[in-house]
């Protein structure tokens, strides 16, 4: 596949535009290192949360970013992967995926990450990954979409490693104490992959019904599954 023009992946461009904008909101209204801050543009606070019934926060969420590198390695991803996957899909299906799978990395963070405020376009970006590996499955005869799809599959399978060192290296004093929220991103990676199966793409070979439906009862399942058990944390004091 070949990259296209702006109006081939405008919603890509659209997202990133947005990105950019929300964090020069965070750096005027007090800085994106800025607890504070992040949580009043929306960062998602799990006893604001659960206590407070603020749910818009696992929309939000998705959109804040701490520190100016966070935002361009999230950005680069969204858009490397999104030039492509939004011709594969089409614009609305790309959207719905991409903003689906950011609550969705959120829900399964406030199931079970104990953070002061979770935040980061890669809850949305590792759902990406899962919808184009998806599509990648279900087209096995297409060589570019199987190396896009492979591609973004060991993407996901690194980052998930690296996400686990990152983690453990702070445990044990190694790291500056800002931890990686990898249950937001096997959320966001299991909510794409299965939304990219039940919503189907633009142009390429589709699923099943009898695999939609699956992939359906698999997600209620999986959004069940992690209200319930969030809702289950106010009882014990989270």
């Amino acid at each position: 596949m070949q990259k296209q023009s702006f109006k081939d992946s405008y919603m890509t461009w659209t997202i990133l535009i947005v990105l950019f904008v929300v964090f020069l909101m965070e750096t005027a209204l007090g800085g994106s290192q800025n607890s504070a801050t992040l949580v009043m543009m929306g960062g998602m606070v799990k006893s604001l949360v659960l206590v407070y019934g603020q749910w818009w926060r696992l929309f939000t969420a998705q959109f804040l970013h701490i520190g100016i590198m966070h935002l361009i390695t999230n950005a680069v991803m969204v858009y490397y992967l999104g030039i492509y996957l939004e011709q594969i899909l089409g614009h609305w299906r790309f959207l719905a995926i991409y903003l689906a799978s950011g609550v969705g990395g959120s829900l399964l963070s406030l199931a079970w990450s104990n953070y002061s405020v979770s935040v980061g376009a890669s809850t949305a970006l590792f759902g990406l990954m899962g919808a184009m590996a998806a599509v990648s499955v279900r087209n096995r005869d297409n060589s570019a979409i199987v190396y896009l799809g492979k591609q973004a599959f060991w993407l996901a399978v690194i980052n998930i490693i690296f996400d686990m060192f990152s983690n453990s290296n702070v445990l044990f004093g190694i790291g500056n104490g800002s931890k990686i929220d990898i249950a937001g991103h096997l959320g966001g990676l299991i909510t794409g992959l299965l939304l990219a199966i039940i919503l189907g793409n633009k142009q390429f070979r589709e699923y099943s019904n009898k695999i939609r439906v699956i992939a359906v009862c698999c997600l209620v399942i999986y959004f069940v599954y992690a209200v319930h058990t969030s809702i289950g944390l106010i009882g014990v004091g989270f």
